[in-house]
């Protein structure tokens, strides 16, 4: 089992150390041939502007656009989860996210850095409370029909995780915090029969 992680920006090398944990093999995705040979892929925080322009500069865009398309086996964090975004606000005019999540995110909307903060995250179906490390975090402002809720914040509801088939998305750094739980969500995923093309 190979999970590749996006490696243009971010901490890619948290990512890979939760898989690890995990027994898996983090693979870092710099070109569009990296993404042959791997089960799943992780697209991690940074600053989603400058990973959408990284896209181009890199030639990932397209390749990772099909990627996403076909239901490939995702886990998008911070960052990651507005380029999943089918719906972005506050972005740049020429900003092209990848789709994939029937929902409406606006970028850092609990605040520039100095608002970011740890709360609870409430999963039920995940198992006991995430601790949510939330770093100029986007928002979830709504979700569509074909959305599932894996988590909320446990002080007022707000939705900070989604699912829809293989693609999860959370508006926190899970890999800060340690927890292996969506990490191992999308192994199980990429186990699933969604393997390398």
């Amino acid at each position: 089992m190979r999970i590749g992680v996006l490696a243009l920006q971010g901490d890619v090398d948290a990512h890979q150390e939760v898989l690890r944990t995990l027994g898996v093999e983090g693979v870092s995705v710099r070109t569009p041939s990296d993404l042959d040979s791997i089960d799943g892929l992780v697209l991690p925080g940074g600053e989603s502007t400058t990973m959408s322009m990284l896209l181009d500069s890199s030639g990932l865009r397209e390749p990772l656009t099909e990627w996403v398309s076909e239901r490939r086996p995702t886990l998008g964090t911070c960052a990651g989860l507005v380029l999943l975004a089918d719906r972005v606000t506050d972005g740049r005019d020429d900003q092209v996210s990848l789709g994939g999540l029937d929902i409406t995110v606006q970028r850092n909307g609990y605040g520039r850095q100095k608002f970011s903060f740890e709360g609870d995250v409430a999963a039920p179906d995940l198992g006991e409370e995430f601790d949510g490390v939330f770093i100029r975090a986007p928002r979830i402002l709504d979700v569509g029909a074909s959305i599932e809720v894996l988590g909320r914040l446990s002080a007022d509801g707000e939705i900070v995780i989604v699912q829809a088939g293989a693609i999860i998305g959370c508006a926190f750094h899970p890999e800060l915090s340690g927890d292996p739980r969506l990490h191992a969500r999308l192994v199980a995923c990429a186990n699933a029969g969604n393997g390398p093309r």
